[in-house]
């Protein structure tokens, strides 16, 4: 019999494996280990709204119904408030809930939420996390970064607020959480991380959106995305889904963009973007070249808007605009952005580069929406003079139309839409296989606005050209919900 012998050995390797280092032990946690203390003070700020409007049949498509496991105890409920694939689509009616919105100023009652949440609405509905409700009035909006200020009487109710924060310290990976009202349910709260920053999905001019991977789906717009500060980062607007549910890809309004709006909706009624008087156009690598710069960065100025701000002749076509009042341009969004959040009526410094040489100029900014004004007489003026346009056409198996006063009555559609309609969708072409129904509106058609059914099929069959396998469409759902879809070419 071989006795057994314990040796004691000295091993530096296996000691560290035996013991964690110091190191090892105070290792932070990969995320938080709970939201409930956030969760349960953030949630008495944010609100549900609901409309109260006329009934109407937006068009002849079905609305997408959340998946839910066979047997699932909502199943049920879901084919109740859905209705199966022949039923037309149950529009909101009064009383119907339609978003989530979040409180910002207590003691003044002023709730912002976006504007696809209350438009057309007779009468606004706040819906408080206690229960109660409070009729809204509204305060303004503004339909190109879809925002809206609401007022409610705050007398005799203890609201809670939630402060605005900083969306430009935001980076990729920083947790995020999401509150609104989903479905209907009621305040749901869900957590994930900042995904990318300063997306454009092409929902209008100043596109600047945070992504998200926190679940966001129908209801949710208008709530806050919050960072773990509990404060508002974002406005969760828009998601990327075939279905209409989450599926990890939502768009929130950068809280500096937004409380700029809203500030200015708070104390004019309506926003009152500065406006530089310039056409501009990116500047590609080639142009950078040629130019001598290091990189392709700031905006090319092409054209000059008889009678605007630059027309005096400090700027002129071919400067390249490198920084405005101090700011650094990226590129032509960007600049087109810094110069909206500017006042109208400020001098502005404009950094340029000309002829080879940098220089600097000062500009009076004008007001954009006096100037939108002025060109939008002009165009009544002379609307008579324009050729005929296709009002109908068939592709991609759809069947699309220019949106009129017609269009608009016979889809639902509200005035601030724009686009092409859908007025038919061929059973199992690729359209019909992406969740696209009767009464969606296409915006875009590969990143490019279309306002008529020829400027759509001319930019699809450009792609089909190119040899381009899928259009990249914008949708623009009759709820106001956007969503960004391929659809197959060939």
């Amino acid at each position: 019999m071989v006795a057994a012998v314990v040796v004691a050995v000295s091993c530096p390797a296996l000691a560290q494996r035996a013991a964690p280092s110091q190191q090892q032990q105070t290792v932070t946690p990969a995320g938080p280990q709970s939201v409930s203390a956030l969760a349960e003070r953030l949630l008495p700020a944010v609100v549900n709204i609901s409309t109260t409007q006329k009934a109407q049949r937006r068009g002849q498509g079905r609305v997408p119904r959340p998946r839910v496991p066979e047997g699932s105890p909502f199943e049920q409920y879901f084919e109740e408030f859905f209705g199966d694939g022949d039923r037309q689509p149950r529009i909101p009616g009064p009383g119907s809930s339609l978003g989530s919105g979040f409180i910002i100023d207590a003691e003044e009652g002023i709730i912002v939420t976006n504007n696809h949440v209350i438009a057309d609405a007779d009468e606004i509905v706040i819906n408080f996390h206690d229960g109660s409700k409070r009729t809204a009035e509204l305060v303004g909006v503004d339909t190109k970064t879809d925002l809206a200020v609401l007022k409610v009487d705050p007398s005799g109710k203890k609201l809670v607020a939630v402060p605005f924060g900083d969306s430009d310290q935001m980076k990729i990976g920083d947790w995020v959480l999401a509150i609104g009202n989903p479905f209907g349910f009621g305040g749901s709260v869900s957590i994930g991380i900042v995904s990318a920053q300063n997306r454009q999905i092409g929902s209008g001019p100043y596109d600047d959106y945070i992504q998200t991977d926190a679940a966001i789906n129908r209801g949710n717009s208008g709530g806050p995305l919050f960072n773990m500060k509990g404060e508002v980062i974002g406005i969760n607007t828009a998601i990327v889904s075939p279905s209409g549910g989450s599926i990890g890809i939502g768009f929130a309004i950068p809280s500096n963009l937004a409380q700029h709006v809203a500030g200015q909706l708070r104390e004019f009624g309506e926003t009152r973007r500065g406006w530089l008087g310039v056409r501009i156009q990116s500047v590609t690598d080639e142009i950078a070249e040629s130019l001598g710069l290091e990189r392709a960065a700031g905006a090319l100025i092409s054209g000059i808007e008889k009678g605007g701000p630059a027309d005096g002749g400090a700027l002129a076509a071919g400067d390249v605009i490198l920084r405005f009042n101090g700011k650094e341009i990226r590129d032509v969004r960007h600049l087109s952005r810094v110069v909206a959040d500017s006042p109208a009526g400020e001098e502005v410094t404009v950094e340029i580069l000309r002829d080879g040489q940098p220089m600097t100029v000062t500009v009076v900014l004008g007001q954009l929406e006096e100037s939108e004004a002025k060109t939008s007489d002009s165009s009544d003026d002379q609307s008579g003079d324009t050729e005929e346009q296709l009002t109908s056409v068939t592709v991609l198996g759809m069947e699309i139309r220019e949106i009129n006063d017609e269009t608009r009555a016979e889809f639902g559609l509200s005035e601030d839409v724009t686009g092409v309609v859908i007025a038919k969708v061929e059973a199992g072409s690729s359209a019909a296989e992406q969740g696209i129904t009767v009464g969606d509106v296409i915006a875009e058609v590969d990143q490019q606005s279309v306002s008529s059914p020829g400027e759509a099929l001319d930019l699809i069959n450009d792609l089909k050209n190119q040899g381009r396998r899928n259009a990249y469409l914008l949708i623009v759902s009759p709820n106001g919900d956007t969503r960004f879809v391929n659809v197959r070419i060939r």
